[in-house]
């Protein structure tokens, strides 16, 4: 919460005649905006430091007689407030204005008049500006020049998806200060002098950034462009409508722009409280996977041929494959529910009601990816039911706590909003980030972070460690954020739990999906009913059963996602409803496949075709995040409600694929609408109860051979939500595999050689990275960038691989 300011902390200065008090230190700019004065600006930007570099918004700051007058116009967005100021804008003084129509005039000497066809046109701040604060005419066209302006080739790549018409540019360096405040990548910067100024790369140094696409948005002309937007549609034949980022768990505002029921683009949207108005290249770019060519339209149900052996799906309508799925889960006798974490919390919260209602088990997981024995009671008793209206850890917390803790999460890869916020706190005084990792990440160094050299799997000594060492500064002011690979290595979460009680510091889970922290809130957990109420508590069943207006719920609680896998594949559970789940982004890639093999029915509902599809016995095409209503929770338990974009005819939100079957099977689930759901949920509330008890968990003892595998998704990779646009894959950072000095000089092998890594499941050929304070005998590949991926065609993280030259 933002401090009101105390009087005397407050100037009083007066504004085209109108007093006004403001805190000291804010920009005159800033001011002139309290008292309802729009001065025009283009270098100015709220949250970038101010820099003067344009000059549009020129005041007249004349002496009143004490001291604090100029005698030629000021730059407001450079100029502090002073008592007893008098500034006059050009609302009413001529001065002020003569001065904006002179700097407008400089500006548009070389501007290209190409509004009809540039991306900008119909919404350009200068565009707008020359009409309102510049003149019918320009001196220089007269004086002699003819009318020539200066050219370049154009447009030249400043990456593979940012493109620059350099004659447009009006070296404002909102787009050079952002990659160097905010994002940390400056890779760009101006370049020559004087009127040959301009915005460049070094030619071995593109534009290296994961949010490259906010200069676009912040870019005041039509200089900075998208190579996939470019020359598709003009602004006024747009309808825009809000809406959440469906990738990650830091629930970012945005802005769907569409047209003809077809999704343009994705901005920023603007929300203080969670992404300002950042977004990552993925949140705005990221949306073609939904309208490619194997996307699912209608249901299909398999095929009995006369033999009693499979045949190939077929089309049916909605009610045959409603009846069908319903008949084949009767028929199967036991059945388990394996939910993905791409899901809104109502459609989690179907999938937990249909499992334990119209299946009669507590077998449902969302979490599909390496697990340990503690995380579900971990879920049940610290993150369930927490969040920032509960004094849970929100976004400003990490800007005000004096150290933050990285345990098992890099924010620059998996949480681009979080990373952007530590980045900006690291600017603004003094932090502590610690980053308990195997070396210095690229994110940790933009955020002038500290490295605890930690090895995959020895991740709970070094929690431990931070108790007794006072010299980490872990106090109550702290906060922990744990990452979801932390829930990987046993003992973990008991050691952050431990610390956090020790020292009086918060902690946080940071997921990497955007549905992973509402589907532990709607009871998409094999320990956890909806609202937080334990599964073993009689009296919470009794709470729910009471609730959905059943006699009764299972009481053992379930298998969690690993162990469902097994029994299906051992034949101790015969079928599966799958919703969204891609069986190389399990634990156990082999695992799951062979489980989708050996059981007896399967129901797939999903997006498009996929590993689970083709082995379904009927499949239900499912709606896309912009094709129906829905809710996020944030990685801080934040609630982001969203609205339907582009409903689809097609597909059905799954909530009500799920509804359907229940009918089907004689157990309606009572709602079949989103908002009746959301509805539902509300009504049943959380749990006042007792919070589910934790359990610690020790560490698990370490093997001795070979390297130990530390991985994790970059935020660019090959996940089939980043499809279809080939500009944004191309921004991928390299496959490398990294180690330590150490380790490369007693595997014989340099940096930049090509190397092979053996794993227990395949291998994996990329060139060596040797990183100078990474920790012996650990080797590091990004997960899910090449061939299958990391985790379904090499191994585990946390276990031991072989790295060896190519060559042998």
């Amino acid at each position: 919460m933002t401090q009101t300011p105390e009087k005397t902390d407050l100037v009083s200065l007066t504004i085209d005649g109108v007093q006004v008090s403001v805190p000291a230190g804010t920009l005159v700019i800033r001011a002139a905006e309290q008292v309802g004065v729009a001065v025009p600006r283009f270098c100015d930007h709220p949250l970038l430091d101010p820099v003067g570099a344009c000059r549009q918004c020129l005041v007249d700051v004349p002496d009143a007689g004490n001291g604090r007058g100029f005698p030629k116009p000021q730059a407001s967005c450079t100029l502090p407030v002073a008592e007893g100021m008098v500034v006059n804008t050009q609302a009413t003084s001529e001065v002020a204005d003569k001065a904006q129509q002179g700097v407008m005039e400089f500006l548009l000497i070389n501007h290209p008049l190409d509004c009809p066809v540039c991306d900008k046109g119909g919404e350009c701040p200068l565009q707008n500006q020359a009409m309102s604060n510049g003149q019918g005419e320009s001196r220089f066209v007269s004086s002699g020049t003819g009318g020539v302006k200066r050219t370049f080739p154009k447009p030249i790549n400043l990456s593979p998806q940012v493109l620059l018409d350099r004659e447009r540019c009006i070296v404002c360096q909102r787009c050079t200060r952002f990659a160097a405040e905010i994002a940390g990548d400056p890779f760009i910067a101006l370049v020559e002098r004087g009127a040959q100024q301009q915005i460049g790369i070094a030619p071995d140094a593109p534009f290296l950034s994961y949010f490259s696409g906010n200069t676009i948005q912040i870019c005041p002309v039509g200089a900075l462009t998208s190579e996939s937007y470019r020359f598709r549609s003009r602004p006024f034949d747009l309808v825009s409508t809000p809406s959440v980022a469906e990738h990650d768990a830091c629930g970012a505002a945005i802005r769907i722009d569409h047209r003809r029921g077809r999704v343009m683009r994705r901005l920023s949207g603007d929300d203080p409280e969670v992404n300002e108005e950042w977004i990552t290249d993925k949140d705005r770019f990221g949306f073609t996977y939904a309208a490619q060519d194997d996307r699912l339209t209608y249901p299909m149900i398999r095929e009995t041929l006369p033999d009693g052996e499979r045949g190939e799906l077929r089309p049916a309508s909605w009610p045959e494959a409603f009846a069908v799925a319903a008949a084949g889960l009767k028929n199967a006798g036991s059945a388990a529910v394996l939910a993905g974490g791409r899901l809104t919390a109502e459609d989690a919260y179907a999938y937990a009601k249909f499992a334990r209602v119209a299946l009669g088990t507590n077998d449902v997981d969302f979490r599909s990816r390496p697990l340990s024995v503690e995380e579900g009671d971990f879920l049940a008793s610290h993150v369930a039911l927490s969040g920032p209206w509960a004094g849970g850890v929100s976004y400003l917390d990490l800007e005000t706590a004096t150290t933050v803790v990285l345990a098992g999460l890099e924010p620059e890869d998996e949480a681009g909003t979080i990373f952007l916020r530590l980045r900006k706190a690291s600017r603004q005084g003094p932090k502590r980030i610690l980053a308990i990792a195997p070396f210095t990440t690229r994110g940790l160094t933009k955020m002038n972070g500290t490295l605890v050299p930690t090895a995959p799997g020895e991740e709970p000594a070094a929690l431990a460690a931070m108790v007794e060492q006072g010299e980490h500064g872990i106090d109550k002011s702290a906060v922990i954020l744990l990452g979801e690979r932390l829930a990987g290595v046993p003992g973990a979460l008991s050691a952050a739990v431990d610390l956090a009680a020790k020292t009086g510091a918060r902690l946080a889970w940071v997921p990497r999906r955007a549905g992973d922290r509402g589907a532990v809130e709607a009871g998409c957990l094999p320990n956890l009913l909806p609202g937080g109420r334990p599964v073993a508590d009689p009296a919470a069943r009794v709470d729910v059963a009471t609730s959905w207006g059943v006699g009764s719920l299972p009481e053992t609680p379930g298998r969690d996602a690993d162990a469902i896998a097994t029994a299906v594949a051992a034949g101790e559970v015969a079928a599966l409803v799958v919703g969204g789940v891609d069986p190389a982004d399990t634990s156990d890639p082999a695992l799951t496949r062979a489980a989708l093999e050996a059981a007896s029915f399967v129901v797939a509902l999903d997006l498009r075709a996929t590993d689970v599809t083709r082995a379904a016995d009927v499949v239900f095409p499912v709606a896309a995040a912009v094709e129906k209503a829905g809710t996020y929770l944030t990685w801080e338990g934040r609630p982001r409600p969203f609205e339907a974009v582009l409903p689809s005819p097609s597909s059905l939100p799954d909530l009500r694929s799920l509804a359907g079957i229940a009918a089907e099977l004689g157990a309606p689930l009572g709602f079949k609408t989103v908002h009746e759901a959301r509805a539902e949920m509300a009504d049943l509330g959380p749990w006042d109860g007792d919070r589910a008890a934790f359990a610690p968990v020790a560490p698990a003892p370490a093997s001795a051979e070979g390297l130990v595998l530390s991985t994790w998704k970059t935020m660019i990779d090959q996940g089939t939500m980043l499809d279809g646009d080939k500009h944004l894959a191309a921004t991928a950072r390299p496959v490398v595999v990294r180690v330590g000095p150490g380790t490369a000089s007693s595997l014989g092998l340099e940096g930049g050689t090509a190397v092979t890594v053996e794993g227990d499941r395949g291998t994996l050929h990329a060139p060596l990275e040797v990183v100078a304070d990474m920790v012996d005998g650990v080797c590091w590949v990004p997960a899910n960038s090449t061939g299958s991926g990391v985790l379904a065609g090499l191994a585990s993280p946390g276990t031991r691989v072989i790295v060896k030259g190519a060559s042998h």
